[in-house]
């Protein structure tokens, strides 16, 4: 077992990744790891330990997939803070790895396409492999990727490079959602806007798309008596927000063509307690 486990360790980094690429969700990514070492502990033998793991972990998120978009759910998270137990440097490097504006791409996929691209365009798996975790033929998959991969390049989502631009832009949103300005706050985000609010947990995440749902959310917190303070998140033009004058939720904004087109929100109690807010100012 002990033999087992440090095999398995080996190739944990790996399969992360894999997962996050596929997920978009580092506490996704993680929960689908996980999964893949209670199955490994539940069989008798492998013969080629990593292309097992690797079809176990692509099985396990897609069955995500399929679940979020059964809810009509579309889940991203662009700033995974690291657990108490993990690597802030490897955590950091992920992220990067990655690309907030892929991740928004990969969103869009479904999730047959999403899985055979990540598999084969970013881990080089073979069609042949890839076909029956997504139960097509090798061809059928190989459309998928090929089709996700023009999606890929025709993707225009690509976040404005000018800070100041993403300054002033981030600032208007919250002054419009403190002042209770719908139509500002209509003319600031993009119509295909999408927001993921984590909260600590998935009954309570929170997942909205369209300009109209997100100002009516952003309304309804400022009501509430939460207010944004300008901060810097992951390089980019962000917010922490404040309520009774504690920290409420840190958001990460991504704006493009001076318009906001994604929202991503940390609100998980837990994690935010292990976060140091002031260097974010």
């Amino acid at each position: 077992m002990d033999e087992l486990a440090g095999q398995f360790e080996a190739e944990r980094g790996r399969l992360r990744g894999l997962a996050y690429r596929m997920l978009g969700s580092a506490a996704e990514a993680d929960d689908a790891v996980q999964e893949a070492w209670l199955r490994l502990n539940r069989v008798d033998s492998v013969d080629n330990l990593a292309a097992w793991l690797t079809t176990v972990v692509s099985r396990v998120c897609l069955d995500v997939l399929r679940s979020r978009k059964a809810r009509r759910e579309e889940a991203f998270e662009v700033f995974p803070e690291p657990a108490d137990d993990a690597d802030p440097a490897g955590e950091a490097e992920l992220a990067d790895s990655v690309g907030r504006a892929l991740l928004v791409v990969l969103d869009a996929l479904g999730p047959a396409e999403r899985i055979a691209f990540v598999l084969h365009d970013l881990f080089a798996v073979p069609f042949d492999e890839i076909a029956p975790v997504v139960g097509r033929s090798p061809a059928a998959t190989r459309q998928l990727a090929s089709r996700a991969r023009r999606r890929v390049k025709d993707a225009r989502t690509v976040p404005d490079p000018d800070r100041a631009l993403q300054r002033r832009v981030v600032d208007a949103y919250l002054a419009a959602a403190r002042a209770g300005d719908f139509r500002r706050l209509m003319d600031l985000l993009d119509p295909d806007v999408r927001l993921h609010a984590d909260f600590g947990s998935a009954a309570a995440a929170r997942f909205l798309r369209g300009a109209s749902e997100v100002a009516g959310s952003a309304l309804t917190f400022a009501r509430s008596g939460v207010v944004g303070r300008p901060a810097l998140v992951n390089g980019a033009a962000g917010a922490v927000s404040f309520r009774d004058g504690e920290v409420f939720s840190v958001m990460g904004f991504t704006v493009s063509g001076g318009r906001i087109v994604a929202i991503d929100i940390l609100a998980d109690p837990e994690r935010l307690a292990a976060l140091d807010v002031s260097r974010l100012g």
